[in-house]
């Protein structure tokens, strides 16, 4: 099986995240985890996997936008911060922009996402938006989408990175379940 996880982040929390879910896939899946910049310029990545995972920060109750990552540096700035920008975080294409992109396409996904732990009607959710936006270019969820929780000012809630590769697990079997109905 061949996964590819695309992901963007934009203070490390998706990323580890993103890792995470791969660590969990366990060691016969062939896996990739990528950058959403670097995701863009690799078109083929979605016709070479088996399972498209895509996650992002929630922002604005949903996927990033481009007025929303540039804002991300104002949150380092905030007393008693401990965050720190991820490499080119806050310029270039995000998820919603590289999700937009893409054509058509057949095969299975799912969607994480990384937001504060509160209510989700108080903050939304990106992996909902990234879920219907991948099945409207035609890919079919395997799981429903995921949450993980940070701290709004120095990251993963504790317990975290093992919930993400307790769901990485959850996907390969979701897949093999998935071919066996097919």
């Amino acid at each position: 099986m061949r996964v590819v996880v695309v992901y963007e982040s934009m203070f490390g929390n998706t990323r580890e995240i993103a890792e995470a879910i791969v660590d969990g896939l366990g060691p016969t899946v062939e896996a990739r985890v990528v950058g959403v910049a670097a995701a863009v310029a690799d078109a083929t990545l979605v016709d070479a996997c088996d399972l498209l995972v895509v996650g992002g920060p929630t922002q604005a109750w949903s996927m990033s936008r481009p007025r929303t990552r540039s804002g991300a540096a104002d949150y380092t700035r905030q007393p008693g911060s401990a965050l720190h920008l991820e490499p080119r975080a806050g310029s270039g294409p995000g998820v919603r922009e590289w999700i937009a992109g893409l054509g058509l396409a057949s095969g299975r996904a799912a969607a994480f996402d990384t937001r504060v732990h509160v209510p989700a009607v108080l903050s939304g959710r990106a992996s909902k938006s990234i879920g219907r936006a991948r099945e409207r270019h035609g890919l079919r969820l395997v799981l429903p989408p995921a949450s993980f929780f940070v701290h709004a000012k120095d990251g993963l809630l504790p317990g975290e990175a093992e919930r993400a590769r307790a769901f990485g697990a959850r996907l390969v079997a979701a897949v093999v379940a998935d071919g066996a109905r097919t």
